[in-house]
């Protein structure tokens, strides 16, 4: 098997990946993460991931497979992004709290040529929260790198979520079934 790289600096999916016993390195360039704004709310995940793998193969002068992956979280057809502040964090917690919403990881691998991209959804339901555990949860876990200002795995996740449909991983940032069988695994 090729060398595999990780174009991301999450930490949550180097964990997933070293859960899946994957041997990796991580080298990151900076990207941006925007997307054309006709482009379908499904397809900016991969869109975004397509450009974090395409910047780290310029860079690699190895032959290696790269593995970049980006999660949206979408409330009523509109893209959530990680919050600017504690503000926003606990705006975004109190539009989520009793309500559903999707979680939407693309996936681009490259190796040389040849590109797998795929994208997997899984549909979260928040009980309705009180503004005070939305409160303790951002001040206590600073969820400001996170998209949807909540990670899953956390207090708010054990606590807050009623249900979740699909693959409980990609809400964590990365789908690691689908992208073992993609590896050949």
């Amino acid at each position: 098997m090729h060398k595999i790289i990780l174009a991301s600096s999450s930490p949550r999916r180097k964990q997933l990946l070293e859960w899946a016993e994957i041997p990796f390195d991580v080298i990151v360039k900076d990207t941006k993460e925007d997307y054309p704004p006709e482009l379908p709310i499904e397809e900016v995940p991969v869109h975004i991931a397509r450009n974090k793998a395409l910047a780290v193969q310029k860079e690699l002068s190895e032959d290696a497979v790269i593995l970049a992956a980006d999660t949206v979280v979408v409330l009523d057809q509109t893209i959530i992004g990680k919050p600017a502040n504690r503000e926003d964090a606990i705006k975004t917690l109190s539009a989520l709290s009793g309500r559903q919403h999707k979680v939407i990881t693309g996936v681009v691998i490259l190796k040389e040529t040849m590109e797998t991209a795929f994208s997997d959804t899984t549909i979260v339901d928040f009980h309705k929260l009180t503004i005070e555990q939305i409160v303790f949860y951002v001040d206590k876990y600073k969820p400001y790198d996170k998209a949807g200002a909540y990670a899953i795995q956390e207090w708010i996740g054990v606590t807050g979520i009623k249900s979740v449909s699909g693959d409980f991983y990609n809400v964590m940032g990365l789908p690691v079934s689908r992208v073992v069988k993609a590896l050949g695994g």
